[in-house]
């Protein structure tokens, strides 16, 4: 073969492997949002690779055109990277079957615009247990949509969960919607996810105790509730007793869901979760602590105990979504290990907006959240627990952005433990194997002393194992120190190199090296200067 003939085959060979190598990481490109699992852990991908989603949620009424300004402002303060915003029933189908598509497009368009993506919230037959997102012409037919009866007759404003005309109403509007979306979005993968409803389950009533829905308790369970519970046949009351009320309401709702579920990812196939208004501690003496559905959260949703319930009754939906608004860590490690589960993914997409809930961001990314979000960051709406900052999860943010991509691959590799300061908590340990981390809160940390705390516990710590004796480390009033398994810091090893620096497009950029005063008692990182160190260990 002839040189010239030689260098054409190279060439040819050259450009196939181009053509192919294009093809691939197009196709990538092209690959919708969705969650992936591996060894009992969570992603959530997106143009196929991990994505840590820092949220910010508006309030209820904030997605108009006229409060766009306002919340690409307080997002940017936040330095978050997604917007979760409602898509309202009542708008987007004020007549039935006409559609207006306005709101949704400004805030999609908006969001590319200032480099967000976005998740819609679809407040359709529930709202927080309510139905006052619905249309007019829904709330005008009683007859047509019927309500939810209480056990003394009377009716409620929530829609009934048994009704199919209800059922086929919000699916509509649904499918109408997602078909939408694929339109929209389906090749710049802006929108990452869509909520199916709102706290769904009725606020007034633990069922609907209709004629209709009666006659139905009175009989049997059906088969496929009874497989879900692993329960024997018989009535609704004989097979599940003093929960009977509730899980009738559940099982309904959990199929009224899905069904909405399935439909919409039949037009566009991205992820879909539900979000729960938790059932917290009543503050009762203890032979008084009975929990009340209907009252004490909206009842059929998929509070703590129902989690794995209606993940067997709702498949089509990827993910139940905790909303946390209980201030007690030991209450919010419970719901963070009630919803992180190997079939169903973590997402906070409502957090308390005070700084004393921005701890608990680290605590839910060290539990391997693929995302959380602060509710009402926008300027204009009602917060239950007070109109403040978030400044607490803006400085916890302000950390995690430059390096969110590397913290989710970590996460999803199980390379990343956190670290949260609790009362009396304010040394911890964080386990790596043949390296241990001491977590010390709070300053001044005299030698020979304990350390302090801090005075409101708001310290918190991230390490992430880069390598064998390489971590990545930051937090937030707070000294690291690494050593070895039974010995102190210093003793048989060292810090070999402690650089501080930030990631620019997943490379590592050193700013500069820490050594002496900086390294000699830990690595302390103060509250107000966000620093990121990648620190190399070694034995001796």
């Amino acid at each position: 073969m002839t040189s010239s003939a030689i260098l054409i085959r190279l060439c040819r060979t050259l450009a196939l492997l181009l053509l192919f190598t294009a093809s691939c990481l197009s196709s990538r490109a092209a690959e919708a949002p969705k969650f992936v699992e591996k060894d009992g852990r969570w992603a959530l991908l997106v143009d196929g690779q991990p994505y840590l989603m820092l949220g910010g949620q508006v309030h209820n009424s904030s997605a108009w055109p006229s409060e766009l300004p306002r919340i690409w402002k307080a997002l940017a303060e936040l330095h978050a990277n997604t917007v979760e915003a409602p898509v309202y029933w009542e708008q987007v189908e004020p007549q039935p079957g006409k559609f207006n598509w306005d709101n949704v497009d400004l805030l999609v368009k908006g969001a590319r615009e200032h480099n967000l993506h976005v998740v819609l919230l679809w407040f359709g037959t529930w709202k927080n247990g309510n139905m006052h997102y619905v249309p007019e012409w829904v709330k005008t037919d009683t007859k047509r949509f019927p309500r939810v009866i209480r056990a003394d007759g009377e009716p409620i404003d929530v829609l009934s969960a048994s009704s199919r005309s209800n059922l086929d109403a919000d699916k509509a509007a649904f499918t109408a919607l997602m078909r939408h979306l694929k339109t929209l979005d389906a090749s710049e993968h802006t929108v990452l996810m869509v909520q199916v409803e709102n706290e769904s389950g009725i606020i007034g009533s633990a069922r609907d105790f209709s004629a209709e829905s009666n006659k139905e308790f009175a009989g049997q369970v059906p088969a496929g509730m009874l497989a879900a519970a692993h329960k024997q046949p018989g009535t609704w009351r004989e097979a599940f007793d003093g929960d009977a009320d509730e899980l009738f309401q559940l099982y309904h709702q959990a199929h009224y869901l899905n069904e909405i579920a399935a439909a919409g990812k039949a037009e566009f196939d991205i992820p879909l979760y539900m979000n729960v208004w938790l059932s917290y501690p009543p503050a009762e003496l203890p032979e008084r602590r009975l929990f009340v559905p209907g009252i004490q959260y909206p009842s059929g949703g998929a509070v703590q105990r129902w989690v794995g319930l209606w993940r067997a009754l709702a498949p089509s939906l990827n993910a139940i979504a905790p909303d946390i608004y209980g201030d007690d860590a030991g209450f919010v490690r419970d719901v963070l290990a009630a919803y992180h589960r190997p079939d169903n993914p973590l997402l906070v997409p409502e957090i308390a907006k005070p700084d004393s809930f921005a701890r608990y961001d680290f605590l839910a990314l060290g539990e391997g959240a693929v995302g959380i979000a602060p509710f009402g960051v926008d300027p204009r709406g009602w917060n239950i627990l007070g109109d403040v900052p978030a400044a607490g999860h803006a400085r916890v943010f302000t950390l995690l952005a430059p390096m969110v991509r590397e913290i989710a691959k970590l996460n999803f590799d199980g390379k990343l433990k956190t670290s949260m300061e609790e009362v009396g908590k304010a040394e911890q340990e964080l386990d790596f194997g043949a390296w241990q981390a001491t977590i010390s809160y709070g300053f001044p940390l005299n030698d020979g002393r304990r350390p302090p705390g801090t005075n409101d516990v708001h310290g918190v710590a991230l390490v992430a194992q880069l390598g064998p004796d390489e971590f990545l480390v930051t937090g937030v009033d707070v000294t690291v120190n690494f050593h070895l398994p039974g010995k102190l810091p210093g003793m048989r090893m060292q810090i070999l190199l402690a650089e501080e620096g930030s990631y620019d497009n997943e490379v590592w950029k050193g700013a500069r090296l820490w050594n002496g005063d900086e390294t000699d008692r830990g690595l302390q990182f103060r509250g107000d200067d966000p620093t990121v160190v990648r620190v190399r260990v070694g034995k001796f």
